[in-house]
């Protein structure tokens, strides 16, 4: 009887020990392979939730109704500044509109660049860029003010002379690496002063922050580049290089728009040459949209290898690699005529449409501050 418990109570046990040591070979086989919806050595990422990190939206309208804005810059990281043409000046989250003095608003004049002092955060400089009127004369001029609270206290104009016109006033101004503030002027539709080292119109001007003249000016006035038509756009890459947009010849025959390289006492050319044209003491653009395709361009930015710039009758944001050397378009006609693009401490990045100044076809909610992720582009 003994046996036979015995052998009875092997045949329990070793199929036990077969089924369990097959089960830890299977277990041990399924753990060397990928789990579904895993690269082996990269874990598949989470999804943003509220409690890991913000959910980044790609496009955000922020901002709608505007009067036909011009230019923007962030007070601080809420508060962003616009200016529009009529004459006014937005302070967005506060929604307050300040009444800027002596602007006139012709055509493409008005109230137009904006710049805040490097040392904004002690002495509140505010520099604005704005066509006015000078006896009979349209003229375009830069004032400094101090910006207290909601007020604009102390004008004091630090760059006149320049002539006006219903086109081509140019207005971009900033601040560069420098500590100068550099100003593009436009031709105001007379194209001869363009070459002329002692007009200020047809030129990007470089200043101190109280209007006098840096010493190392090439021309002993405040112009820093010459041969201009219509420059619109500043961007400094990482490396301190100055870019500038340029429009080209409008009319019957329009394109030729142009991105430049800019270099100080260079020549780049208008009216003598244009697009691929070369000539002896004068500058060729980086690249231009040649003879059948306008972009009208006009705010730039620089990011991460790539100058970004506006395009109003493009009616695009570009994006020229510094690299590669190419250019792409993005949002073609989706938001209508781009005016300015800024990037903020987001990384986002801000443009303005300007579609409601009679050349645009204005959507509803015209003119917009819109939000896009700057991620978007690489």
């Amino acid at each position: 009887m003994a046996i036979y418990k015995n052998k009875k109570l092997l045949l329990l046990i070793v199929p036990a020990l077969i089924l369990g040591t097959l089960t830890v070979l299977i277990l041990r086989q399924n753990s060397k392979q990928p789990q579904a919806g895993i690269t082996t050595g990269q874990l598949k990422q989470k999804e943003p939730t509220q409690q890991n990190q913000e959910v980044r939206k790609p496009t955000e309208v922020i901002a709608k109704n505007l009067n036909i804005p011009w230019e923007l810059v962030f007070l601080d990281s809420s508060e962003i500044l616009i200016t529009e043409r009529p004459g006014t000046l937005l302070m967005l989250k506060e929604n307050k509109k300040i009444p800027v003095s002596g602007v006139k608003s012709v055509g493409e004049g008005g109230l137009l660049g904006m710049a805040l002092h490097p040392n904004f955060k002690n002495n509140h400089f505010i520099y604005l860029y704005l066509t006015s009127q000078t006896g009979n004369e349209t003229t375009n001029e830069v004032d400094r003010y101090i910006l207290e609270g909601s007020a604009l206290k102390n004008r004091n104009v630090i760059a006149t002379g320049i002539r006006g016109a219903a086109n081509h006033d140019g207005g971009r101004i900033a601040f560069g690496p420098d500590g100068f503030l550099y100003i593009t002027v436009g031709d105001a539709q007379n194209e001869n002063d363009s070459q002329d080292p002692n007009s200020p119109n047809g030129k990007i001007l470089r200043i101190k922050d109280d209007g006098t003249i840096p010493t190392d000016n090439p021309f002993g006035n405040a112009v820093y580049s010459y041969g201009h038509r219509n420059p619109q756009g500043l961007a400094w890459d990482d490396k301190g290089k100055l870019f500038a947009t340029e429009h080209g010849r409008s009319g019957a025959l329009s394109g030729l728009d142009e991105l430049n390289l800019i270099e100080k006492g260079k020549n780049y050319g208008w009216p003598t040459i244009q697009g691929e044209q070369t000539k002896e003491g004068m500058v060729t653009p980086i690249i231009n949209s040649g003879p059948t395709t306008t972009w009208a361009p006009s705010g730039a930015l620089y990011y991460k290898g790539s100058i970004f710039f506006t395009g109003l009758r493009g009616e695009s944001l570009y994006q020229y690699d510094t690299k590669t050397k190419t250019l792409k378009a993005h949002f073609t006609k989706e938001f209508g005529r781009l005016r300015s693009a800024a990037l903020g401490t987001d990384d986002y990045f801000y443009l303005l449409t300007n579609n409601t100044d009679g050349r645009g076809n204005p959507k509803p909610g015209d003119d917009k501050l819109i939000k896009i992720d700057a991620n978007t582009f690489f």
